[in-house]
């Protein structure tokens, strides 16, 4: 009798995925099947209250030009910004005037190419749904591959599974809908599986520094790549610290039981200890999502796990059909790369100034990062042009999906002398406006345009 897994297995086989990738499958299966939930308790962990400050330390010039030297930058590019409806990669959205996420990285690679003489591969880890898109934009950059180095290379893929059986789901009515992707934790497998580890070593990369595409503040760093070579850790991580509003960021402790730092995210969370997990002040420091890894001692660990680096695992129950509530309930397998960091023996955290996390999830966050409130500094990093961003907050209503938002927000308002915005109702901003310390525009019941000139009070 073939068992859900063999299925899985050969589905995925089928599909074309490594070797690398089956066997990861594999391994996460098997503790879904046993039931494991992945929950982290706050009695095995203590909070990591002290990591050394990047505003603190002190690197020769040349130690940090040697380390970027020999440093490769990977952007996560799989996302497709469903949570504002988009249906493409979200780095193809303008941020800049007509600059997308996508051309500022490309410009703070070409213009720290020119700062520092290093070659600095920009590497993209794209989706099947994004890489198309991503890889047509970029042909416009004839000079962005360097050594022979692709410019993306394709994560993981692997089958939902039906909640109640664990078989790959079936769901003849969009086949599509029957896959997903095992989370950024899988950036590590398709190292490995598609061979740009080996090349990366083959030609002289040590280390490599890797962040999101939507955050346009994890720019190249001389200074960060000097310290993580010096420190001859072989992992670390870039935290920030903590506000009310990061409480549902993964956040990184110390694991009693061998004082090794990991990571917990909220689905590795009960939620009677949710509590502990949001206190701001208990785990004071967020994780970044910005990681740095010495090549050699991932190929070394790599090796001797046979590719399977056993991270945490995360298990995400859906609908096989994300906007369907009704149809087939399935688990997702996924892990976080960020969890990498207790499998390696020795690995550090950095804290960073709040400017190296500057990610854009909602449209809140994208009339911010378009307003006045950043420019784009001498490196094309976004940085503030405040010294406290001001919060935006607009009716899901109206603005939540990207077309709704475009439509409203043709012209988008001065924030840098603003404390708040607060829009409630549907509004449209079609004329210049500045908004003044803290900003309400109250839901009238109708649809109307927001007056030009000053908006706001101190």
């Amino acid at each position: 009798m073939t068992t859900g897994l063999e299925r899985a297995q050969a589905k995925m086989k089928d599909a074309g995925a490594s070797d690398a990738a089956i066997d990861v499958f594999t391994h996460f299966y098997g503790i879904v099947a046993e039931g494991s939930e992945g929950f982290i308790g706050e009695d095995t962990i203590s909070p990591l209250t002290d990591p050394p400050q990047l505003t603190s330390v002190e690197v020769d010039p040349e130690v940090a030009r040697d380390a970027l030297a020999k440093t490769a930058l990977i952007k996560l590019n799989g996302g497709l910004g469903t949570s504002m409806g988009l249906d493409g990669p979200k780095t193809l959205l303008p941020v800049r005037g007509e600059m997308t996420f996508l051309d500022v990285l490309v410009e703070q690679v070409l213009r720290a190419r020119k700062t520092y003489g290093a070659r600095l591969p920009l590497i993209f880890m794209n989706s099947f749904r994004t890489r198309e898109a991503t890889l047509a934009h970029l042909e416009r950059y004839a000079d962005l591959a360097v050594d022979g180095l692709p410019v993306d290379f394709l994560q993981g893929f692997e089958p939902k599974l039906t909640r109640d059986t664990l078989e790959p789901v079936d769901w003849p009515a969009d086949p599509d809908l029957e896959w997903c992707p095992p989370g950024h934790g899988d950036i590590y497998t398709a190292l490995v599986g598609t061979g740009l580890l080996d090349a990366l070593l083959e030609r002289g990369f040590e280390y490599v520094s890797i962040a999101n595409g939507d955050n346009l503040g994890a720019g190249p760093d001389a200074t960060l790549a000097g310290w993580f070579a010096s420190s001859g850790a072989p992992y670390a991580a870039e935290v920030c610290t903590r506000t009310p509003n990061d409480r549902k960021g993964g956040h990184l402790a110390i694991r009693k039981a061998d004082q090794q730092l990991i990571l917990r995210d909220t689905a590795q969370t009960r939620p009677e200890e949710m509590d502990f997990f949001t206190d701001e002040h208990r785990h004071p420091y967020f994780h970044a999502n910005n990681l740095w890894v010495d090549l050699r001692a991932l190929k070394e660990l790599m090796v001797a796990k046979n590719n399977v680096l056993g991270l945490p695992l995360i298990r995400n129950e859906k609908t096989v059909d994300p906007s369907d509530k009704t149809s087939t309930p399935v688990i997702q397998i996924e892990s976080a790369m960020g969890a990498a960091i207790e499998v390696f023996p020795g690995a550090r955290a950095i804290a960073v100034p709040r400017d190296r996390f500057l990610p854009v999830k909602t449209t809140n966050e994208l009339m911010l990062v378009r307003s006045d409130a950043f420019t784009l500094d001498e490196t094309a990093r976004l940085v503030a042009a405040t010294d406290k961003l001001p919060g935006v907050s607009l009716d899901k209503r109206y603005y939540a999906l990207l077309p709704d938002f475009e439509a409203r927000v043709p012209v988008v308002p001065s924030l840098v002398a603003a404390r708040s915005l607060t829009v409630e109702g549907d509004w449209t901003f079609d004329t210049p406006v500045k908004v003044v310390g803290d900003a309400v525009l109250a839901d009238s019941g109708e649809a109307a345009s927001v007056p030009g000139g000053v908006l706001g009070s101190e």
